[in-house]
């Protein structure tokens, strides 16, 4: 069970990866097409948006399932999220501004989007510092309370995505219904799973 769920770790981390190999790939042989700082500012951004979502799936599902053991993968999907909107931020501050602060600070005040990305990512950043064991303890209760800004942080994420895009706002949307969904299985849990239950039951009786 032990080295199962070890190898079952490191699989997911490797999978984590993946869109990092692929956009330096495709940056390094030049499918990035002809900007690739803007293809790396969108590629990084939109996989933080998708791992985030997937970090807050996890409890529903769990859940919903019954299956314990995808609470042990939360962190990691959590951390690869934090991670690539590190890199996202990033790729704004070096390639766009070249680190410069009063630069920097001008755009962010300046256009609505970056000022919501912005305010994400630090949102994100104490989320991340406390995540580990000994923080959870430190912290006790304290600790569920802080990170359910996770919520707060994906819906800034989701915002600063629509407020990018302007015309085509067919995909932000998308990941708009998918943490509305998750909001949902969130504040009626209970109704959730009276439906699985019940449904299971009418199954046994059937069968």
């Amino acid at each position: 069970m032990v080295r199962g769920l070890l190898l079952a770790k490191i699989g997911v981390f490797l999978l984590c990866l993946i869109p990092l190999v692929i956009m330096g790939s495709a940056v390094v042989t030049g499918a990035a097409g002809p900007n690739p700082v803007e293809y790396l500012s969108h590629e990084t951004g939109q996989w933080g948006l998708r791992l985030l979502l997937l970090t807050l799936a996890v409890s529903p599902l769990r859940r919903l399932t019954g299956w314990a053991w995808l609470i042990r993968f939360r962190r990691m999907l959590g951390l690869f999220a934090f991670f690539y909107v590190c890199c996202h931020f990033l790729v704004f501050a070096v390639f766009d501004h070249s680190l410069g602060l009063p630069s920097i600070l001008e755009d962010i005040v300046k256009r609505p989007y970056i000022l919501v990305g912005t305010l994400a990512f630090l949102l994100l950043i104490p989320l991340a510092i406390t995540s580990t064991n000994s923080m959870m303890r430190r912290l006790g209760r304290r600790w569920k309370a802080l990170h359910r800004f996770s919520y707060l942080i994906a819906a800034l994420a989701v915002l600063h995505f629509f407020m990018l895009v302007k015309v085509d706002t067919r995909e932000p949307l998308i990941y708009a219904g998918v943490l509305a969904a998750l909001l949902l299985l969130r504040l009626r849990p209970g109704q959730w799973l009276a439906r699985r239950t019940a449904s299971r039951r009418e199954v046994q009786k059937e069968a």
